[in-house]
């Protein structure tokens, strides 16, 4: 059954109280699809379906719902309701929803949680937004070395209920530095005598809890891990960051730098349920300042108008140039952007970066450059009045070729000087890189035209 259709149903076994059959939606589905399922009900039918489950299964559907949701329930419901259901939420899934309320509701909410997880969130919460003590959770499973084999299934299956997995688990010392780490799968194959410290994986690969979150989800993606140790600065664990949250790192970064190349700015929410107040305000500015320096366009043609007359053909070739540096800029932007955000460029790399682009921009323009040769070439006798028809079509092959080069050229090196800046690498987008290209480009354009053709 889909959630399409499940959806009525709950409205009308809410309507009908029908407890038995609520029970059954909330024990036998998914945690995602009855998040789905809840995509039309109001806060209070929510609720009222969340009372006809444990609090352990209610706080697995918690996370699923969209975060604006959760935040209206947290403010509609009774706060010792939600303080149970925040102790029993992963770890690093309460403290997200946490970050997304105001001080005075989280500061009310705090003093109804128990001690322990009130001292691990306000240690969560501590931790800078875009590092990896910020998307880590305390849920980790451990052991001391000198345990057996045989007693470890003992003890792990004490710690499994609040564990995030179980797959890693990681071997600390009494002051709880990392030593180790041993697998569900070594564990299984081990001899049930053997000690942990035997068979554990001593070669370590792990992060700081300060470290950036991208870099965090390139080191998993790199070694393939489900789970990623994360320690302090005397290599002592304090969390773990699991696959499932990287995935929602890498997904959100990677829509952050879209909307950014697209000069929109970032956008937390869906598109369709975005307010166009919100859309129109993301939007506007940056066409503000992309319509205010296409200005510096018309003044600079206004410097040509005189050549323009003289010559009429050389403003039906003023869309065709422009055009080429444009392109050729976005798509060097889109691609050091890309590798900026993968680790593959660094600032450091700029003069190879340039180099590369230098040459291939040679290559690309002069392709382009004997299209436009050809295609000027043929221009109509009553359209080039005086002009020579193969010096035009010099002109425009050289003025493709250079403004390609130039295009490249600042399409790629954009990206590291913002970088240099301190600025976000995305924000020299295609519009950005466009708009700046247009201009000059139409400089470069009439400087070689005045020399060959007026």
């Amino acid at each position: 059954m889909t959630d399409h259709l499940l959806l009525p149903d709950i409205r009308i076994m809410l309507a009908e109280t029908d407890d038995a059959g609520l029970a059954a939606v909330m024990s036998e589905l998914h945690p995602a699809t009855i998040a789905d399922c809840c995509e039309g009900l109001s806060i209070e039918e929510i609720w009222q379906l969340f009372e006809h489950t444990s609090i352990e299964k209610q706080a697995h559907v918690f996370p699923f719902l969209p975060r604006a949701k959760q935040v209206q329930m947290v403010r509609g419901t009774g706060q010792e309701h939600m303080s149970r259901l925040i102790e029993k939420m992963p770890h690093d899934e309460r403290v997200r929803l946490l970050k997304s309320l105001s001080h005075d509701v989280v500061d009310s909410l705090l003093p109804l949680v128990a001690k322990a997880d009130r001292q691990d969130i306000r240690m969560l919460l501590s931790y800078p937004e875009n590092s990896a003590g910020s998307v880590m959770t305390t849920d980790y499973s451990w052991l001391p070395p000198d345990i057996r084999v045989s007693d470890a299934f003992a003890n792990l299956r004490q710690q499994a209920h609040h564990s995030e997995t179980i797959y890693y688990t990681y071997v600390l010392d009494p002051e709880r530095h990392l030593v180790g780490f041993v697998s569900l799968y070594d564990l299984i194959l081990a001899p049930p005598t053997a000690q942990v410290s035997e068979i554990m994986q001593r070669e370590l690969i792990s992060v700081r809890v300060d470290q950036n979150k991208e870099e965090v989800a390139r080191k998993m993606q790199k070694f393939d891990f489900l789970a990623m140790p994360v320690v302090d600065a005397e290599n002592r664990l304090v969390g773990i960051v699991t696959h499932d949250d990287m995935i929602d790192v890498v997904v959100q970064e990677a829509t952050d730098d879209a909307l950014k190349m697209g000069g929109v700015g970032s956008m937390a929410e869906n598109y369709m349920k975005v307010p166009l107040v919100t859309m129109w305000r993301n939007r506007a500015g940056w066409l503000s300042c992309l319509f205010v320096a296409e200005l510096f366009t018309f003044t600079a043609l206004a410097q040509f108008e005189h050549d323009m007359e003289e010559i009429v053909a050389l403003s039906l070739f003023i869309p065709l140039c422009l055009s080429t540096g444009g392109n050729s800029g976005a798509q060097a932007a889109t691609l050091i952007t890309r590798a900026m955000a993968l680790g593959y460029v660094r600032i450091s790399d700029w003069w190879r970066v340039l180099r590369h682009e230098l040459i291939l921009g040679l290559m690309l323009g002069v392709t382009l450059g004997i299209l436009g040769f050809f295609r000027a070439s043929l221009t109509p006798q009553s359209v080039l009045g005086n002009a020579n028809r193969w010096m035009l079509a010099l002109v425009i092959a050289q003025a493709v070729t250079l403004i390609c080069i130039w295009g490249t050229l600042v399409g790629s090196m954009l990206p590291l000087i913002f970088r240099r800046l301190g600025f976000d690498p995305a924000y020299a987008s295609s519009p950005f890189v466009a708009t700046f290209v247009d201009v000059t480009g139409i400089v470069i354009y009439f400087s070689i035209a005045s020399v060959f053709l007026l």
